[in-house]
């Protein structure tokens, strides 16, 4: 796997570089946003773990350029804030993980191989709800004509919704299927990814797609809302 980490603490960014080698990765470091969204832009990477707090450009900024880009890069976001807000900032910016400072290195090698694991899997048949419709083989989503950007956790979490379009997707078959079980059903990220993939494909269409049924789960309605 080839890693882009963009971090300004110069001995942090050392260290993940070499415990990614070690680990049998590929690791470039750059110091800046913009040097990190040249990098992430034009390197082919495979993954990218991008600080908040960057000089030059924030990573906030540096993912959301990416995605207007269309560089679909996994972005593992390294904070030491970890608020409900934070974490929705993140999202909204195209991130697909956080992990807030400090942290286990041996945690964020697991991250960044299911990031990897989910982008690189066997393609799919195209999926279908009403006017919404999601290629595996691509990664892309629409509606109608109207492409829709998601991050790649986002795009996973849609998968597994519309795989099962008109039935109950239960917390903990989120958890088990787009977290391989890696967070805590307690914590509220569920909810924050929910919120932030409602907000893509069916704010902007006044469309209700996916519904929230309470104790139980989560629908996406099979006619797409």
């Amino acid at each position: 796997m080839r890693v882009l980490v963009v971090e300004d603490e110069r001995r942090l960014a050392d260290l993940l570089a070499r415990g990614l080698r070690e680990a049998g990765h590929d690791a470039d470091v750059r110091h800046t946003g913009g040097d990190g969204l040249l990098a992430a832009t034009v390197g082919g990477y495979d993954a990218m773990v991008l600080d908040v707090m960057l000089p030059e450009l924030d990573g906030l900024s540096v993912c959301r350029k990416l995605r207007d880009r269309g560089v679909r890069v996994p972005v593992l976001m390294l904070t030491a804030r970890g608020s409900v807000p934070d974490r929705v900032a993140g999202l909204d910016s195209g991130a697909d993980d956080y992990l807030s400072k400090p942290f286990s290195f041996d945690e964020l090698l697991a991250r960044l191989r299911a990031l990897h694991r989910r982008t690189t899997a066997d393609a799919a048949a195209e999926l279908r709800a009403g006017n919404l419709r999601l290629d595996p083989a691509t990664r892309r989503v629409f509606r109608d004509d109207a492409e829709i950007a998601l991050s790649a956790r986002e795009f996973d979490i849609l998968t597994l919704l519309m795989s099962r379009a008109g039935q109950c997707v239960t917390r903990y078959q989120i958890l088990d299927e787009v977290w391989d079980g890696e967070t805590d059903l307690r914590s509220n990220v569920i909810d924050v990814y929910i919120a932030s993939v409602r907000s893509k494909v069916d704010r902007p269409f006044g469309r209700h797609a996916i519904t929230t049924l309470r104790g139980a789960g989560y629908r996406l309605e099979a006619d797409g809302g």
